[in-house]
């Protein structure tokens, strides 16, 4: 067991309250990751409502009257956390169509997505970051989410990204900002290079101004701004502008990663999502060529996180999910592992450092007193082999409720 005497001590003197109100469940799980270093056995997880009320150890943990869900086969871990998706790319593979450029209304593209959120909370995923879209369908599945009017991960989203079309001068950048939020957008995306599907192209389209404009405005109307950038240059300048995350980039130079490392900027390295273009090109459409050029951005991919990693810089998990991969979600932390990570330091990345990104490190990312329960059940163990989260999810819980049972 992981956890030190004292911390151990602390589950199991606190009283266990009544509650013959039949209104408190208890998940009684054969081990808990609560957070980095902190692992529980016969740990009994107390939910009251949509909170966690308490995590102990033994079967005395469990409050009389409470409703129990043996879960004892399973490790309990914090629902997951992915910061980088597009839940509102689908494609219902009609025969003679490709997952790009399928025209229909927003209301049937919302409608029809709600494949994506399945998918995704059936990895354990139970929050992500969407970072663009059009017709501002996120906004409209977030707010149905919240509503309970569809089932899927609580969303944080950015709307349609500002980039080298629309925002061309900073004048544009801080206008289209502006306008983002009072769309009613959580986050800013930037294009400030090329760089999607079938192209790998590093090439920056947006100067540091018009970076740093978007970045000035997004903060002083109280959001925060994920950048993307394929090469290093548009990282190096969205560091310098002083932008919350970083998708995608590699070979990113040694000043800018001690840069983010200084002021806590994020990587979200992506890796993944290349290879799910690879596994897909039939699909797409996209030549055979389409291993020479990512294959090789792949390899650039793993090795700036690792150097990442070694700088301090702080990482956060985003499968960039599209079409056909929700599901695959958490695929992105097996190259986190082959980048040098233990496998929690990869559920790390998916939990408490995910909810940091989001300024949620209070409520979400940890099974703890007082946050939200979002739990997921495992079989295995994938503190120890982080494989066991890519076929081993068996039940899910969001804010208190059972959204995944597979048991």
């Amino acid at each position: 067991m992981r956890v030190g005497a004292v911390a151990l001590l602390s589950f199991l003197v606190v009283a266990v309250p009544d509650v013959s109100s039949g209104q408190v469940t208890a998940l009684h799980f054969g081990r808990a990751w609560l957070g980095p270093g902190r692992l529980v056995n016969d740990a009994v997880i107390v939910v009251n409502g949509t909170r966690i009320e308490s995590v102990r150890s033994g079967r005395g943990a469990i409050p009389r009257g409470a409703r129990i869900v043996d879960l004892r086969r399973f490790t309990a871990i914090p629902g997951l956390i992915d910061v980088h998706t597009h839940m509102t790319f689908y494609w219902d593979r009609k025969p003679g169509t490709r997952p790009i450029g399928q025209q229909r209304h927003v209301a049937v593209t919302v409608f029809l997505a709600q494949e994506s959120t399945r998918k995704t909370l059936e990895t354990g995923v139970t929050t992500v970051r969407d970072l663009n879209a059009q017709a501002d369908a996120d906004i409209a599945m977030r707010d149905l989410i919240a509503m309970s009017a569809m089932t899927g991960p609580r969303m944080f989203v950015s709307g349609a990204g500002l980039n080298a079309n629309n925002s061309p001068t900073a004048a544009d950048a801080k206008r289209l900002t502006e306008d983002r939020v009072k769309a009613g957008d959580d986050w800013v995306k930037v294009f400030a290079s090329r760089g999607t599907y079938d192209n790998v192209s590093e090439e920056q389209t947006l100067s540091f101004d018009v970076i740093k404009a978007a970045v000035d405005a997004a903060h002083g109307l109280g959001r925060r701004i994920a950048v993307h950038s394929y090469g290093a240059s548009g990282a190096r300048d969205a560091v310098r502008a002083g932008a919350d995350s970083i998708e995608h980039a590699v070979d990113i130079d040694d000043e800018t990663l001690a840069e983010m490392a200084r002021r806590g900027i994020f990587y979200v390295p992506t890796i993944d999502h290349n290879r799910y273009y690879i596994d897909a090109r039939e699909e797409f459409g996209f030549p055979e060529t389409i291993k020479a050029t990512h294959e090789p951005f792949i390899a650039r991919n793993v090795e700036t996180t690792r150097r990442a990693r070694a700088a301090g810089v702080p990482i956060a998990m985003g499968s960039d999910a599209v079409f056909t991969m929700f599901g695959q979600n958490t695929r992105e932390l097996g190259w986190f592992v082959k980048a040098g990570m233990t496998s929690e330091e990869a559920l790390t990345t998916a939990t408490v450092n995910g909810a940091r990104l989001l300024g949620l490190q209070d409520s979400l990312g940890q099974l703890a007193s007082g946050f939200l329960a979002d739990v997921v059940a495992v079989e295995g163990d994938p503190t120890v082999d982080i494989a066991a989260l890519f076929t081993g999810v068996r039940w899910v819980m969001k804010d208190g409720s059972v959204v995944v049972d597979r048991r």
